[in-house]
């Protein structure tokens, strides 16, 4: 069965998570896998696209190197990046082939969609890569990702998220985060300093070597961050990102060179004159985008789902928010489109139902990957 064919089995979203099925399933093939170093991102936000400049000048350096990154846009092979490229078809389904002969039946059948991905991931890599940066998904100490031995650990800006897995609060969520950490961390700035006090203390109960973001760079380092974001219009919250992976850099033993750094699909991107397209889905995402944002008015396309903090991410974007049109989402369960009208009429924001692009507007379409990615499948149809 080809890999399209098989995942298509997998379900993407669980009410529940098992947390003991995947290091079940990695001790049964850990033998028969040739692991590279890998390098673990956790965090809230930023994750993709630091990894993504991380791998960027990690090749830089002429090291063979691998980005694991979830989830995709357009197409699967987004997930894996392999020196500078998407990887190709031809290798997901050659990695397909092994893993389904490596997995014992029991694995092959109960392991979800992300469990199955990140084993994938690891057998294109093996051999051919030199460092791997592996992006774990909602979770830290019991994600997919960190049942492999790493070398490093990259911390990105932690806040409220997946609360009903992670956490009811920041203390809880930043805990289950980074006890997944190895024992050479680097911690990017941070919006709250309890997550800095939660990292000093598990670093000291692991004997781990702590770095901070903030406390690491030259003047020189900062300015020669600053003029490269200015001259590439990089937002704030992506020059943090550039800064995190810099650091990293330096950490690992190399001499940083930015050149012509490309970031992931979807974050803060601009995909025509007056469109752009962020899957961000949180409130420090909000945060950045009225940051990004904060000298214009634009109209959101827009929704959520119901256990999402809509009503605060959209009174956070409200000193940019023109209009709010929303996008049609009936194919997917749980969405709060009722809720949202009632909110935007309660708070006198305009509200409607998206229907077209108006060139006389500039528009964000925002609210995780799934809106984005049925606003792109929208416009491709459109198009046609």
């Amino acid at each position: 069965m080809s890999l399209s064919k098989f995942l298509e089995d997998k379900p993407l979203y669980y009410d529940k998570i098992d947390y003991v099925r995947m290091p079940k399933a990695y001790e049964s093939i850990k033998k028969k896998l040739n692991l590279p170093k890998i390098i673990q991102i956790v965090g809230t936000n930023g994750k993709g696209s630091t990894g993504r400049f991380l791998a960027h000048m990690l090749q830089e350096q002429n090291i063979s190197v691998g980005h694991y990154t979830s989830p995709h846009i357009v197409k699967f092979n987004e997930r894996i990046w392999l020196n500078g490229k998407d990887v190709s078809d031809l290798l997901l389904e050659k990695a397909h082939e092994k893993l389904q002969s490596i997995l014992p039946d029991e694995f092959i059948k109960s392991l979800s969609y992300f469990e199955y991905t990140t084993f994938l991931a690891i057998i294109v890599f093996e051999k051919k890569c030199d460092y791997v940066v592996l992006e774990a998904g909602l979770g830290g100490v019991h994600d997919a990702t960190s049942v492999f031995p790493k070398v490093f650990s990259i911390v990105t800006p932690i806040g409220l998220d997946h609360q009903n897995f992670l956490g009811k609060n920041l203390s809880d969520i930043a805990t289950t985060k980074l006890k997944s950490i190895t024992n050479k961390v680097l911690v990017s700035k941070q919006y709250d300093e309890i997550v800095k006090k939660i990292a000093k203390k598990i670093c000291d109960e692991k004997n781990a070597k702590l770095f901070f973001c903030d406390e690491m760079l030259s003047f020189e380092e900062i300015e020669y961050i600053e003029n490269y974001s200015i001259e590439n219009h990089l937002p704030d919250f992506q020059k943090l990102n550039l800064t995190t992976a810099f650091c990293a850099m330096l950490l690992l033993g190399f001499k940083p060179n930015i050149l012509n750094l490309i970031t992931l699909p979807g974050r803060c991107q601009k995909i025509s004159t007056n469109i752009t397209i962020d899957v961000g889905h949180n409130i420090m995402a909000a945060t950045a985008l009225l940051g990004t944002f904060k000298d214009r008015k634009i109209t959101l396309v827009y929704n959520s789902f119901k256990d999402k903090d809509f009503k605060e991410i959209l009174e956070i974007l409200s000193p940019i928010i023109k209009s709010i049109e929303i996008l049609n989402m009936e194919n997917k369960r749980g969405m709060a489109t009722c809720e949202i009208k009632e909110f935007c009429k309660i708070s006198s924001i305009p509200v409607s139902d998206f229907l077209r692009i108006d060139c006389e507007k500039d528009y964000l379409v925002f609210g995780s990957f799934v809106v984005v990615v049925e606003f792109l499948k929208l416009m491709d149809k459109h198009e046609k």
